[in-house]
């Protein structure tokens, strides 16, 4: 049976090429501008809009159509995940039942750069009788929208970047710009910080690094390798063999941490002839090895280490007591890193 084999694409014309990256950089640079437009646009009606948010005691209920209802969804995702109790609700669908999921102390905040969709303005109406507070984000101000909203954010732009000047581009990124300003000057009113996001975010990368402590991922007790001052090198290079941690840590009587002794410091003794079986480990080991206390985030001492190219870190008290070991395959397997 003949198998089918995928060409490879041409290779584009120098011309082409050259066409390609200009349109490409012309679209950045359009929606550069719509951006930018809007920092000088910013007024007091941005504040009241942020007011209202900040002040509802429901939730902000997003609604938008089509590519403005993409972004909508977007903020609405955004708000929610950074302290603002959100929900994107489909205009088309509120219509038929779903403004029942609407109540009177929550805040709409209704996207349509032509500021007259027409889902959107048929449930205008059920928005005012039921006292909403609603925030229109069109991009024309003399628009139904605009004009019917407690609050407009105008999110116009002069231009789209598509080259017909007809697909929502530039405006959607607008949109999505302004949502992001609202949903981070939201943010810092509330006093939302690193501990409040990694709640909403405890299944990912980013809640992972905002969870997950040193104590959590570090071997305590007899997993950590260590051996007492005035033990051999033999003694050590067994615990290392054993505990699996690339080092051992040299403690006095009371577990107080002297210094460490890693497989670098193995590799750069084996440059000089020592007696394994009668050379004590305190003659070798590294004094006054960088430690972390168990409760940092498993982040820092990602940092630490790659910072200073180690790949595993002892975790002391507060009185310099050996309390547990990590390696980087530790934070690797915690999915900090």
């Amino acid at each position: 049976m003949a198998h089918s084999q995928v060409s490879a694409p041409p290779t584009p014309t120098g011309e082409r090429s050259r066409r390609t990256l200009n349109l490409a950089r012309e679209v950045l640079e359009i929606e550069a501008r719509g951006i930018t437009a809007l920092i000088t646009r910013l007024d007091d009606s941005f504040v009241r809009a942020h007011e209202l948010m900040l002040g509802c005691r429901g939730r902000v209920v997003v609604t938008g159509m089509g590519k403005s209802g993409h972004v909508g969804s977007k903020i609405a995702s955004t708000l929610a995940s950074t302290g603002t109790p959100a929900f994107f609700m489909h205009p088309g669908e509120a219509s038929h039942g779903d403004l029942g999921m609407i109540a009177s102390d929550d805040v709409v905040l209704a996207l349509s750069n032509s500021g007259e969709n027409s889902e959107i303005l048929t449930i205008l109406p059920s928005l005012k009788r039921r006292g909403v507070g609603l925030i229109a984000m069109t991009g024309n101000p003399a628009s139904t929208m605009a004009t019917q909203a407690d609050v407009h954010l105008n999110s116009a732009v002069d231009q789209e970047a598509c080259p017909l000047n007809l697909a929502p581009t530039a405006s959607t990124t607008a949109a999505l710009a302004l949502g992001d300003a609202l949903a981070v000057t939201l943010l810092d009113a509330r006093g939302f910080g690193a501990d409040d996001f990694a709640r909403t975010h405890p299944g990912g990368t980013l809640g992972r690094r905002l969870l997950v402590h040193v104590e959590d991922i570090m071997h305590v007790g007899e997993a950590i390798p260590k051996v007492l001052k005035g033990a051999m090198l033999s003694d050590a290079l067994l615990e290392m063999s054993k505990k699996r941690l690339g080092m051992t840590a040299i403690v006095d009587d009371a577990n107080r941490l002297l210094g460490v002794f890693t497989d670098g410091d193995l590799r750069r003794s084996l440059d000089k002839p020592i007696d394994v079986r009668g050379t004590p480990i305190d003659t070798l080991m590294t004094r006054n090895p960088r430690t972390i206390s168990a409760r940092k985030l498993a982040a820092e001492a990602a940092q630490v280490m790659q910072q200073h190219k180690i790949l595993a870190l002892l975790v002391t008290d507060e009185a310099q007591q050996l309390v547990g070991a990590f390696s980087m395959h530790d934070l690797l397997r915690a999915g900090v890193v």
